[in-house]
């Protein structure tokens, strides 16, 4: 249980000038009342830099908007911290953190025996004789390697998958436009980020809990299911999933909740899928999300990870920071600066929500490496 100490921490004595080679290094900034509230009276770091180190998340210009920060450690909230307009009772968007609570969903369906990993992915529209998508696995779909024709993003924003499927010609029935999609890959054989294949797994988990094509029906066997296997078991009472017209869930992007039950979300994660004792996600699933996948050290089942990319000098810019965390982090990550990292070997979780354009996240990921850094590896 996440619990939080309501006594303010003492006022910090200021650092002792140093002098070095004739030169004074000089004394940082005394820690306001706000930054030394916002930290619990056992952070598992010392007190002072936990505060200082949150505090410049939220109070440095280059990192655009820190809207709210939870910290634990050892399943103890460590800090916990909200911009004005902000609080503990505030539901945030998901954006693409939603793909990894989809991946959870898929595989309490295949624990349940309604779907399996390594068979082809039940849409009836690939099956057709002669469709080569008939090779795509659910394994291919979970791992953003299905060979779809699914672009996230591009120079002229409208044309892209993502924002064609979310706004466009593909609203009112998200995941039919994403399955339409023509291969440009052989199935497995390249990662391709997208949040088309996220929606195809929604569409998936709905088939598989309904034979309805009813709206209604379909999203409440998904709505029902979220809550009666993940988010109840959790105590995760804030989580608002959307859905489209179809009564698809819209599971690359858009479920709402507070960053407390984000918070949960990811210990849930770090105890390999258990919650007060009881295992709720079979940790071999938990273990094969956190697992890289064949074309993508950096990515497993909806859910990025703390790898290399595999060959040296790529120029893309990896979204965590290999080089100054374990490899075995991993995290959620959404659209302008959602984060829910994991940190086993550190037993830290991390919540970071906000609004950060690209330039800013380049900003952002050093500072949120230095509050992890606090926490020694076990």
């Amino acid at each position: 249980m996440l619990r939080r100490s309501i006594t303010h921490i003492a006022a910090v004595a200021l650092l002792p000038t140093l002098g070095a080679c004739g030169s004074e290094e000089s004394e940082p900034a005394p820690l306001s009342e706000t930054a030394l509230a916002a930290v619990s009276d056992a952070p598992g770091a010392p007190t002072e830099q936990v505060a200082r180190q949150v505090d410049e998340l939220f109070t440095s210009e280059d990192v655009g908007e820190t809207r709210a920060l939870v910290l634990l450690y050892d399943g103890e909230i460590a800090a916990e911290r909200y911009a004005p307009g902000y609080d503990a009772d505030t539901r945030f968007v998901s954006w693409s953190m939603a793909k990894t609570v989809t991946a959870a969903m898929i595989g309490l369906l295949v624990a349940d025996g309604l779907l399996h990993v390594d068979a082809p992915a039940p849409i009836p529209k690939w099956q057709r004789p002669g469709d080569a998508r008939s090779d795509i696995t659910l394994r291919h779909l979970l791992q953003m390697r299905s060979g779809l024709d699914h672009t996230e993003a591009g120079e002229i924003p409208y044309e892209s998958s993502e924002v064609r499927m979310l706004f466009l010609d593909g609203r009112d029935d998200m995941a039919r436009w994403a399955e339409e999609q023509p291969l440009e890959a052989e199935p497995g054989e390249q990662f391709e980020y997208s949040s088309n294949t996220s929606v195809i797994l929604a569409d998936i988990a709905a088939r598989a809990l309904t034979d309805s094509s009813d709206p209604e029906t379909r999203r409440a066997a998904v709505a029902n299911y979220l809550q009666r296997r993940l988010f109840g078991p959790l105590g995760m009472e804030s989580m608002v999933p959307e859905f489209d017209a179809s009564g698809t869930l819209i599971g690359g992007s858009l479920i709402h909740g507070t960053a407390r039950n984000w918070a949960k979300f990811g210990e849930f994660l770090r105890n390999e899928g258990r919650v007060d004792g009881a295992q709720i996600l079979p940790r071999a699933w938990v273990r094969a999300m956190t697992t890289s996948s064949p074309a993508s050290p950096q990515y497993g089942f909806q859910t990025w990870l703390n790898r290399e990319f595999r060959e040296p000098g790529e120029e893309r810019r990896h979204p965590l920071f290999p080089d100054r965390a374990p490899a075995t982090l991993f995290s959620l990550i959404g659209h302008m600066g959602q984060y829910v990292m994991v940190s086993p070997e550190q037993r830290v979780t991390m919540v970071r929500l906000g609004h950060s354009d690209e330039a800013e996240r380049a900003a952002l990921m050093p500072q949120m490496a230095d509050v992890l850094e606090l926490y020694p590896e076990r």
